[in-house]
């Protein structure tokens, strides 16, 4: 199989949000979480200052445009292609060009793949963020989102909870 890449794709202002919910049902309705991999709308901090007081928001970075993950193939063109809202894909024509690494980092997204020292099964320890503190058994790798699926106890119960790699060390 081919190796995801990330596209742009361009949609109606105001829209992308919609775009990003209505594009990650249809990929799960159609089981295609192994071809198209993650839908983003890429925002930035930005501090406003009225009447003398700081406020910090999030803005989307590019107004009109989603990035998306994905292995590009027949199918997968035609279900981004064809979500609402979509207009189409940022390139030549109809052919989709992928983003390069260079226009990536940027936007805060690594392309590289981060290697770790546990596995599903492992106890670890998150040192790092919300769960800071928390040790947890790892129930799930996500190598594309570089993230863990570890279960916390929260309010009695087991609760899965998704752990940026960065976050975590294991435990010896």
């Amino acid at each position: 199989m081919a190796e995801a890449q990330w596209y742009v794709a361009h949609t109606y202002s105001g829209y992308e949000n919609k775009v990003k919910v209505n594009l990650e049902k249809t990929i799960a309705n159609r089981h295609l979480e192994d071809e198209i991999l993650e839908v983003r709308v890429p925002l930035q901090d930005v501090v406003e200052v009225k009447d003398g007081v700081r406020k910090t928001s999030q803005k989307k970075m590019f107004p009109g445009y989603v990035l998306v993950k994905m292995v590009m193939n027949d199918d997968t063109w035609y279900v981004v292609r064809n979500t609402r809202g979509v207009t189409g894909f940022v390139g030549p024509g109809s052919k989709p060009v992928p983003l390069t690494e260079a226009e990536m980092k940027p936007l805060g997204i690594r392309m590289e793949n981060v290697s770790v020292d546990f596995k599903e099964g492992d106890t670890i320890a998150v040192v790092a963020g919300v769960w800071k503190d928390t040790v947890g058994v790892v129930t799930r790798m996500d190598y594309n989102k570089q993230t863990a699926t570890i279960n916390v106890e929260l309010f009695g119960r087991e609760t899965p909870v998704e752990i940026s790699f960065a976050e975590v060390r294991a435990m010896n």
